[in-house]
């Protein structure tokens, strides 16, 4: 059965693809059961390739939660887009990995036995829409 925050995700992926899509990037969404990227996108040419990860909100819209994996992987051509799902809009921030690695927090709820890991709003604010943080990997440029 799917789960209403598996709903989200996927809704955040296909919103990304069109955006990226819209910007001239040749974009293939990932196995949804695979562990890694959401979203690979390529040139029409095929000479640039780059890896998208997908973090998707419907309800908190201040941070978005992140895996273990986000602080160890963080490459020149790998993204984080950060989408907040508003009824009627959406929200993008486009941040390259390395800031998502540098700035993500990791807080453990020791009465709980968990671990969160996550990146707030104001980390990320100055990459709301800038999809031009792709620059020089585009499509069109």
């Amino acid at each position: 059965m799917t789960t209403k925050s598996q709903l989200t995700g996927m809704t955040g992926v296909y919103l990304v693809a069109s955006q990226l899509s819209r910007r001239g990037f040749i974009v293939s969404p990932t196995s949804r059961s695979a562990q890694g990227v959401d979203l690979l996108a390529s040139t029409p040419n095929g000479k640039r390739t780059l890896a998208i990860e997908v973090k998707s909100n419907a309800r908190t819209f201040n941070f978005w939660l992140l895996g273990k994996r986000a602080k160890e992987t963080a490459y020149k051509d790998l993204f984080y887009v950060l989408v907040n799902i508003r009824e009627g809009s959406e929200e993008y921030f486009v941040v390259p990995s390395k800031v998502v690695a540098k700035k993500m927090t990791t807080k453990i709820r020791a009465s709980q036995g968990s671990i969160w890991r996550f990146i707030n709003l104001e980390e990320v604010e100055r990459y709301r829409g800038k999809w031009d943080v792709l620059a020089g990997r585009g499509a069109n440029r």
